[in-house]
């Protein structure tokens, strides 16, 4: 089944440049049917309207409240038939409005693997605190930074050799082809979320 997505963005959207590539190669049965930002000057917007996608600014600051800015990115992912909300280094926290709108499928990535070095810094705080792994972590969204359930993680090893600019892109190449990977089971029906735990079915 062919899945609509939307995706927010913060920056530059290289893991939403996965995902378009991932569909255009045939490789994801999905379509993004939109592209948010809450920055005018994102590159992430111009990728999409590279690949005729509608690419939406949201200024956070028209709106009163956080609750009203958060009912306009809802709005616009309903207006576009959305059917997952996926966060592609959207660095704001998604109020109720959106994730009750779309209850348990919202996903975001995160540079670490979770439940370690959650928050806006996974990559450099892996790396200060000395690990010898980290990763990537793929997982549903709820009204909690880095918390919800988990779909896939992968590890990516820290060597004496590495530096923190090796090891950022070490995690970017894991990112770009784990983030595709999660939307292809859920576009092919085997993710079953069962509390806190999330049940992948054989293909």
């Amino acid at each position: 089944m062919t899945i609509r997505l939307g995706v927010l963005i913060s920056g530059s959207g290289t893991n939403l440049q996965a995902i378009i590539d991932a569909i255009e190669a045939g490789t994801l049965d999905a379509q993004v049917a939109v592209v948010i930002s809450n920055h005018e000057s994102a590159r992430g917007l111009d990728r999409a309207r590279k690949h005729e996608i509608d690419a939406v600014f949201v200024d956070r600051g028209a709106f009163e409240s956080p609750r009203a800015y958060n009912a306009e990115i809802r709005d616009v992912l309903r207006s576009h038939g959305v059917d997952w909300v996926v966060m592609a280094g959207y660095m704001r926290l998604l109020g109720r409005e959106v994730l009750d709108f779309f209850p348990n499928r919202v996903l975001n990535i995160h540079p670490a693997l979770l439940p370690s070095f959650a928050g806006a810094n996974g990559i450099h705080d892996a790396w200060d605190y000395g690990v010898k792994v980290t990763g990537v972590t793929v997982h549903l969204a709820n009204e909690n930074f880095d918390e919800g359930p988990i779909i896939a993680q992968e590890a990516v090893p820290i060597t004496p050799e590495d530096t923190i600019e090796s090891l950022e892109a070490k995690i970017h190449a894991v990112e770009h082809r784990l983030y595709p990977e999660a939307l292809r089971l859920i576009a092919a029906g085997r993710v079953e979320i069962v509390g806190r735990k999330v049940k992948i079915s054989p293909a």
